[in-house]
């Protein structure tokens, strides 16, 4: 697993051993940031189930401002930490080593507001809309925020009313949906 593109492209990444990660395979990484690509500069990034890390840190290496990553595991934490060393960026990166629940209310009691948003929970986890839901309800999100929905091809998520879907692709056995955050009340 690696960074593809930008500042640290190139840069090898540490992974989480074990089955209960599944990183994002670089070409669908390659894809959805090509289709994201205009919304990264300058970006305050989520990367709410992180793993490696490896989305909130390609995001930093295109010229994203600013990172949060969250994960409850503690292997993923461990490696997310020595992703965020190993590229020094901890000035532009900050670890939440919490379930996604306690870690956004942290990030509300902070004051964090998100541009871009990856979520990509474990399969086994069907909690798409209820984080979506979660993050407009807090009051996290920036108007027209892009979120980055990664899921098991037949698990297509329904945010409510206060998303768009803008686009969609598949990549074999796994699905990408992306939405735009329209704000306001349900």
């Amino acid at each position: 697993m690696r960074i593809i593109a930008g500042e640290h492209g190139g840069a090898q990444l540490y992974a989480p051993r074990g089955m209960d990660t599944r990183p994002t395979q670089d070409k669908v990484k390659e894809s959805l940031f090509s289709i994201i690509q205009a919304y990264v500069p300058g970006a305050q990034v989520l990367d709410l189930f992180g793993g490696s890390g490896a989305l909130a840190l390609e995001a930093l290496s295109r010229g994203a401002d600013f990172a949060v990553v969250a994960d409850r595991d503690r292997e993923a934490v461990l490696c997310i930490r020595r992703n965020i060393e190993k590229l020094r960026l901890q000035e532009a990166a900050r670890l939440y080593a919490a379930d996604w629940r306690q870690a956004l209310s942290q990030m509300k009691a902070e004051g964090r507001r998100f541009d871009l948003v990856f979520l990509d929970p474990p399969y086994r986890m069907p909690v798409l809309e209820e984080c979506c839901a979660a993050l407009a309800d807090m009051e996290l999100l920036e108007t027209e925020a892009v979120l980055v929905l990664e899921h098991r091809l037949d698990a297509v998520p329904a945010p409510d009313g206060r998303f768009a879907l803008w686009k969609e692709r598949a990549y074999g056995d796994t699905a990408i949906h992306f939405f735009h955050y329209r704000g306001g009340a349900l």
